[in-house]
């Protein structure tokens, strides 16, 4: 072969073609046997594990020397192909052509020579726990298998061994360095049996193992740490791996930490066991959440601990804490904020000022978190957080407020109390535009008193009446609310404002339907929420005056007012008693229909059903009384009994009025029943104890029952005799002529007396 390639290197003059061709086709069936031997090593090495390491030596030297000759050879082609291009350029092409083909498949053979050092090195380093040497000889066996198959015109069969031993090479030092790194990083975590409670999180504990045994085992604990660190960067496992260990740290100590304030954390050091950090429960009775102040201490305890055993190695460019910091910081602001920062906001704007001490906790924290480069940046979602205190105040007090108010809306509205007259809103005392307090003027006069030119100081007061509790109580947070936005800043102020809007619109929307079926089946209710609104809508008329000229613009400018809310409010109460009242006239309606019409009332039967459906209206009307007198104002308690009063004697008289014939027993006892009717139907209407300045009003029915003086009119003549009724209609001016036109009186006078000439001339009379 050296004699070979010394008779192609020593040729001086022009080569001839023919010479030149035999000599390039010995040198292929060279390189092709090269490639055959090659590849059957590769084979019995990676395919099929024969132990061949001495004839992959001699064959790598053999390729080497093929190369050496391949290298030369081309190089005196290449000269004689300059001298001789204008000559045979086609011929001296086809066989370079043939020649870089050959090239090619020598260089795929240095590949596979190159992945098989580096698999060797790789494992010997591996068996030598330098971990580093190993990935990187692992890397470099991957780029060989890369390039490998970037050759279109490889169709080695033995590419997918190689893969496959890589792979397994791979995975084989990823265990290692798995297992390394579970020896020293030790958790030990609660199992799914303990629930997840405190007490669940006492079980959790973060074991470092170093520095266990001897003095320097310390350092080079410490060594192996970056070893395997970078060996898993280079293998692209670093990132994962950490993941892992971030999410066991935020899940099982850092958000317990935060969560659970009497949780603490113990860091204790024994010899042969190493660092420990462990969950413990110091105060058991302590409840709510951690104050920031508790909950920087714990975490910093933690922090500076795995930053000082663990976390304090460089990868590459970067500290292990800053990888650290980058993959749990989101997660851990969020529950800082959430668990922690949202809980400690005043609920007063008074306490605003005490709450820079928890901003420069705050900053310090982050300060602290940025030396040990968990943190960078200048600023961070958390701080931003605690500096936006007034937003947030304003936020929590709104939602707290309308949380508040939701809960007043659905509590029981039975629960009242009594207002009357000299009843106040515990309106708050604001600065004067002069900046001194308003004060009551002292000389104001007494209730009932009046100046000359100044109104009673009863004409804008509520009469009377009970209303919820839960509703005064819902004005009073309202006026505290408003209270909070006086000197606040703009846009706390606007979010109070329109807080105690949507508390007048909750209480519009929720009530009605969280109440309907108790409003539709208690008379009682019905009548408080009639009240409920009234009160409401009453003070919403002056609520937005008060509170105007010391709120921020635009409020100040005339949008801030309750009044547009007042007519729907008003609606909603008279709707929901109207409602009551039909239902109760229906009812009353119903039991009439039980009286057959008031005919042949001289029949025993027919007489007693009449006469226990009267009972019956007089005994509703009465509960109705019972319940709704002491609750609803006077005037309107009697509009409403006088209405169905009303219902109730308008359907009698038309009753009568329908009857053709009704005989002397019948008429006596209409009139019995109608008497009934007229001495127990005012009763309803006897005032309270406390009501007897409004005695005069109650006692004149008419005012409230219209058709109370035609009542009356018809029981005197059910009764009466064809002179006493001619006397009442006195030609048409008398007290029947009031109440009746003559075709009703003639009606009456034909059913109740039989056709005689008494008669007759009775109703000549009745004109």
């Amino acid at each position: 072969m050296a004699s070979f390639v010394t008779e192609v290197l020593a040729s001086s003059g022009k080569l001839e073609k023919e010479a030149l061709a035999r000599k390039i086709s010995k040198l292929s069936h060279k390189v092709r046997d090269t490639k055959e031997e090659v590849c059957c090593v590769m084979n019995s090495r990676y395919n099929d594990f024969l132990p061949s390491l001495q004839s992959s030596e001699e064959l790598m030297k053999q390729v080497q020397e093929v190369s050496r000759e391949m290298h030369a050879l081309n190089n005196c082609i290449d000269t004689e192909v300059q001298q001789n291009i204008h000559a045979s350029v086609t011929e001296y092409g086809e066989l370079k052509q043939q020649l870089e083909k050959n090239t090619v498949i020598i260089t795929m053979l240095g590949h596979l020579i190159q992945f098989h050092n580096s698999m060797e090195e790789s494992n010997k380093a591996l068996m030598e726990e330098k971990y580093v040497e190993a990935a990187q000889q692992l890397k470099k066996a991957k780029d060989s298998v890369a390039l490998l198959k970037q050759w279109k015109s490889s169709q080695l069969p033995l590419l997918t061994s190689l893969s496959s031993e890589l792979s397994i090479q791979r995975e084989n030092l990823l265990y290692h360095l798995g297992d390394q790194w579970k020896r020293l990083v030790v958790w030990t975590l609660p199992s799914s049996k303990d629930g997840a409670g405190m007490k669940s999180f006492l079980k959790v504990s973060l074991n470092l193992r170093m520095g266990c045994d001897e003095e320097d085992s310390k350092a080079l604990d410490k060594a192996v740490l970056c070893s395997v660190l970078q060996a898993l960067a280079l293998q692209g496992e670093l990132q994962h791996r950490l993941k892992l260990f971030s999410k066991a740290l935020l899940q099982y100590m850092l958000r317990p930490l935060v969560l659970y304030p009497s949780l603490h954390v113990c860091v204790t050091q024994k010899q042969g066991e190493g660092l420990l950090l462990a969950l413990q429960c110091l105060d058991p009775e302590s409840q709510g959440p951690s104050s920031p102040t508790q909950a920087y201490d714990k975490l910093l305890l933690v922090l500076r601990t795995l930053h000082s055993h663990l976390l304090d190695v460089s990868i590459g460019d970067q500290k292990l804490s800053s990888i650290l910091g980058d993959l749990i910081w989101e997660e851990f602001s969020h529950c800082i904020i959430h668990e922690c920062l949202q809980y400690s906001i005043p609920m007063d704007s008074s306490q605003l000022e005490q709450y820079s001490t928890v901003i420069k906790e705050t900053e310090e924290f982050e300060k602290n978190l940025k030396e040990m480069e968990f943190l960078h940046g200048d600023c961070t979602e958390l701080l931003k957080y605690a500096r936006k205190i007034n937003c947030h105040f304003a936020s929590k007090k709104c939602r707290d407020v309308i949380v508040t108010a939701r809960k007043l809306m659905t509590s029981k509205m039975h629960d009242t109390v009594k207002i009357s007259p000299e009843s106040r809103l515990p309106l708050p005392k604001l600065p004067s535009p002069g900046g001194e307090l308003k004060k009551q003027d002292s000389s104001a006069p007494e209730p009932g008193m009046t100046n000359q030119n100044q109104l009673s100081s009863w004409s804008m007061c509520l009469p009377p009446c009970r209303i919820s509790k839960s509703v005064q109580q819902l004005m009073e947070l309202a006026l505290h609310t408003l209270s909070e936005a006086v000197g606040s800043s703009t846009q706390c102020a606007l979010q109070l404002f329109f807080t105690v809007r949507n508390i007048f619109q909750l209480f519009y929307d929720v009530v009605p339907t969280y109440h309907k079926e108790n409003l539709l089946k208690f008379p009682h209710l019905a009548a408080i929420q009639y009240n409920n609104c009234m009160y409401l809508a009453h003070h919403l008329l002056t609520l937005g005056h008060h509170f105007r000229a010391h709120l921020p613009q635009p409020l100040s400018e005339g949008v801030g007012t309750f009044v547009d809310m007042v007519s729907s409010l008003r609606k909603l109460g008279a709707r929901c008693f109207l409602t009551q009242l039909n239902m109760q006239r229906t009812e009353l309606l119903d039991r009439l229909s039980t009286a057959h019409n008031l005919c042949n009332l001289d029949d025993e039967d027919n007489y007693i059903a009449a006469s226990k459906a009267v009972r019956q209206v007089i005994h509703q009307l009465k509960q109705l009384g019972t319940v709704w007198q002491d609750v609803l104002p006077v005037s309107n308690y009697c509009q409403a009994m006088g209405n169905l009063l009303s219902t109730a004697i308008t359907e009698i008289t038309a009753k009568v009025m329908a009857l053709e014939d009704i005989s002397s027993e019948e008429g006596e006892h209409l009139h019995t029943l109608c008497q009934t009717l007229i001495e127990e139907g005012p009763l309803v209407f006897t005032p309270l104890t406390e009501e007897k300045k409004n005695r005069k009003y109650q006692e004149e029915v008419a005012l409230y029952v219209k058709k109370w003086s035609m009542f009356k009119e018809l029981a005197i003549v059910l009764k009466a005799n064809l002179q006493e009724i001619v006397d009442r209609w006195a030609d048409g001016k008398g007290p029947l002529a009031v109440e009746f036109s003559s075709f009703e009186v003639k009606s009456l006078i034909r059913a109740l007396f039989q056709n005689t000439e008494r008669r007759a001339i009775a109703l000549t009379k009745i004109k």
